[in-house]
């Protein structure tokens, strides 16, 4: 007889009830999305004092307490919960590093649900170029890295936000109208916009126009 493979919802039953290697199980299916998400938002000035990893492990742990709650009351698609978690604990984490030097959250509240920390111009400038630049033209990077903070900046809040949860977070279309509270409509439109706006960016990089 063949191994019987557990599917996603009898982890998170085994999960619930307390299987520890099935709650472990269950987190390590969206780890790969959590530290992007995490990448993406964790302040520049903890880099190098604070890794992916060390918040995904808080959360882990927040996790294994708050799941009974949540599948007692799911009131939002797990990922999103756990994201929602693991946003919160990074959120702990910027205070307790940063204390009064912490970004002013109002921003983030006004633009989606859960207030997580922003995902930077810098840091989506980074991951821009990160996957464009070549070792060899290293010496122009920071020069280019500006230049596209600069036209990121210029984005609609809302619509760099939804580049950030749908082309480097990789939600879906439905993840992300949940999470900024709008219509999958207006999601959707959104994300043409702010695609066609980076093409732009892009477009007018030194050598990339062809990338």
């Amino acid at each position: 007889m063949a191994d019987h493979v557990s599917t996603p919802d009898d982890l998170l039953q085994r999960a619930t009830a307390g299987n520890q290697e099935a709650l472990a199980q269950v987190f390590s299916l969206h780890r790969d999305r959590l530290r992007q998400m995490v990448r993406l938002r964790l302040d520049r000035r903890l880099q190098g004092r604070l890794d992916p990893s060390d918040v995904l492990q808080e959360a882990y742990l927040d996790f294994a307490r708050r799941l009974p709650d949540y599948v007692q009351k799911p009131d939002m698609p797990f990922y999103l919960w756990l994201r929602f978690l693991t946003g919160q604990r990074l959120i702990d984490l910027h205070r307790q590093h940063l204390g009064a030097q912490m970004r002013n959250a109002g921003q983030e509240v006004s633009l989606y649900r859960g207030a997580l920390p922003q995902a930077s111009s810098a840091s989506l400038a980074a991951q821009l170029l990160g996957r464009l630049t070549s070792a060899s033209r290293a010496a122009i990077r920071a020069e280019t890295q500006i230049r596209v903070q600069e036209a990121l900046n210029r984005m609609d809040a809302v619509d760099r936000e939804v580049l950030a949860l749908r082309h480097f977070e990789l939600l879906t279309n439905d993840e992300t109208a949940e999470v900024l509270g709008i219509k999958k409509s207006a999601a959707s439109n959104r994300y043409i916009r702010a695609l066609r706006r980076l093409k732009e960016i892009l477009g007018g990089l030194p050598g990339e126009s062809d990338g």
